[in-house]
């Protein structure tokens, strides 16, 4: 006897029996049981969900001989020519080769006659559409008013294609995507009645390459007992899709937890020699920086045990902060994958980009390089007076953040309280002057300077290196060690940066007054009942 793809084998025989489609069973079920039947049904849905099985099982329930029942017996004939595809009066018509408005007019002609064997004559229109908009308008006065002993189920994966003139004349039902817990389920059911080995593990990969397809995930079944010669096993299904296992994801989030770029690099490379897919992988990442975030703020919907298990430590070890960014880097890393010289660089520089963002990384990463030279402050001109701020062409144009100290060490300190003029002389640059211009001075000590940071701006600290260039930037100014602690809490003052920003304000509105009061600029709104575009506006000055 021939073999059987588990796809047919196992295709659902009643609603009982139907996996993932609860909402759609539901309400056929009440109108077969109380007797409310509708004459036309379309049912929509993606691949693999059931659409066809359900229309299938539908015509049992309306022409099972012991009556209409939302509980057909399966052994009567009529049941048993629909599971085998011999009954008369179920019509399946494949629209996507049906599509022209004759074969339509013909299949609308043979419809005035009554059934043969069943109480109903059952049309299934699949892919319904691929038809022609002649084949639409031919079918809707039928549609509406069809005979009594008609039922239209119709079937589409594009309903927006279809007429709204369609839509309204009939009972629609959406079937969702199967959840990935549904399908392992069944799965596992599957392969307990065939008799055949399996790991847990493995129907996971089989479940989340199926992409909420019930089909796909039995035809890839199908495909993985060959592969593995009767035995479904996760190495083996890995390899067969060629997808990331969950060993080289925690291996990465272990390693980026220590800190540990190399150990990421390793793990990288031996992505590379499997030839696995770095778009899949850094899609599998996002997913479980995902996972990990809804464990930290939900952990009740996490309702797998052993993945809670498994997520408990990345939860407990990643600031909740710091994982919101590795997803963004993840998802934008991905996006970028095409632009890189090749997949494998784009994905380390995502790997690095993560690392150089960990909060708690240590900013000197090249502790092996040889230093760099010292830079001698330049000699004051008069041992007794005070020289000249060093003019800022002097400054390195390409260092964002270089730290400048304009004034030599050993020169004579301008009071400390004034942190607005002491940033102008210290001339910082990139993420170090960000962080210094958000701050105010809470408190000065002999060795201690604690700055205070608003709290919408404490993504400043993430990163601890600007914070650790600015103390040595306020060290050399001072010319003795300083340590430098930054709270995040209310202002109580204004900041450098809230400073500029009300200067910046203050001679854009002297730049708007003054366009008012121009002549030329009176005469023109007047004349053509014109307004000024106030953000195109810039100040000379």
């Amino acid at each position: 006897m021939s073999y059987q793809v588990l796809a047919r084998k196992w295709r659902p025989r009643s609603f009982e029996t139907l996996v993932g489609q609860e909402h759609v069973v539901r309400a056929l079920t009440h109108a077969l049981d109380q007797q409310r039947l509708h004459h036309a049904y379309l049912f929509t849905g993606t691949r693999g969900v059931g659409k066809t099985t359900l229309a299938r099982i539908l015509a049992k329930a309306l022409n099972c001989e012991t009556g209409i029942t939302s509980r057909p017996c399966g052994t009567c004939s009529s049941c048993q020519e629909i599971d085998s595809g011999r009954f008369v009066d179920l019509i399946e018509v494949d629209a996507a080769t049906n599509t022209k408005v004759d074969e339509m007019r013909q299949l609308l002609e043979n419809a005035a006659y009554a059934p043969t064997r069943g109480r109903y004559k059952v049309y299934v229109i699949d892919e319904v559409h691929m038809l022609s908009t002649s084949a639409f308008n031919a079918m809707l006065k039928t549609l509406e008013e069809p005979p009594e002993h008609i039922k239209f189920i119709l079937a589409t994966t594009d309903p927006q294609k279809i007429p709204v003139t369609v839509l309204s004349r009939c009972l629609q039902f959406n079937l969702k995507q199967m959840p990935q817990g549904h399908i392992v389920d069944h799965l596992s059911r599957i392969l307990d009645a065939e008799q055949v080995p399996f790991e847990p593990t493995a129907l996971r990969h089989i479940a989340k390459g199926a992409a909420g397809s019930m089909r796909d995930a039995l035809s890839l079944l199908d495909q993985a007992i060959a592969h593995g010669a009767g035995r479904v096993e996760e190495a083996g299904v890995r390899d067969m899709l060629g997808t990331v296992g969950e060993d080289h994801l925690h291996g990465l989030l272990d390693a980026l937890a220590a800190r540990d770029v190399q150990a990421m690099l390793t793990v990288a490379a031996e992505m590379d020699a499997r030839s696995l897919s770095f778009d899949s992988a850094l899609q599998e990442l996002a997913v479980l920086f995902h996972r990990i975030a809804l464990l930290q703020f939900a952990p009740e919907a996490i309702a797998d045990e052993a993945e809670r298990a498994r997520l408990a430590g990345h939860a407990r070890r990643f600031d909740a902060e710091f994982l919101q960014l590795c997803y963004q880097i993840a998802i934008n890393g991905r996006s970028d994958l095409s632009l890189a010289p090749d997949e494998y660089s784009g994905f380390l520089m995502t790997l690095l980009r993560l690392s150089a963002f960990n909060p708690e990384t240590p900013p000197a990463l090249g502790a092996d390089m040889p230093p760099e030279p010292a830079v001698r402050a330049p000699a004051p001109a008069a041992p007794k007076a005070a020289p000249a701020a060093v003019p800022a062409t002097q400054a390195p144009a390409s260092a964002k953040d270089t730290i400048v100290p304009a004034v030599a060490v050993d020169a004579p300190l301008a009071p400390l309280g004034d942190w607005h003029g002491l940033l102008e002389q210290l001339r910082l640059g990139g993420m170090v002057r960000e962080l210094a211009h958000h701050c105010e001075l809470a408190e000065q000590g002999e060795n201690v300077i604690k700055l205070r940071l608003d709290p919408a701006h404490k993504s400043l600290l993430m990163n601890k290196a600007p914070q650790e260039k600015l103390q040595a930037a306020l060290a050399a100014r001072l010319g003795r060690p300083v340590k430098l602690s930054i709270d995040i809490a209310a202002l109580n003052g204004e900041t450098p940066a809230q400073r500029a920003e009300s200067a910046r304000s203050e001679r854009h509105n002297r730049a708007i007054a003054s366009l008012e009061q121009d002549a030329f600029v009176r005469d023109m709104i007047e004349t053509f009942d014109a307004t000024l575009n106030e953000q195109s506006i810039k100040p000379l000055n």
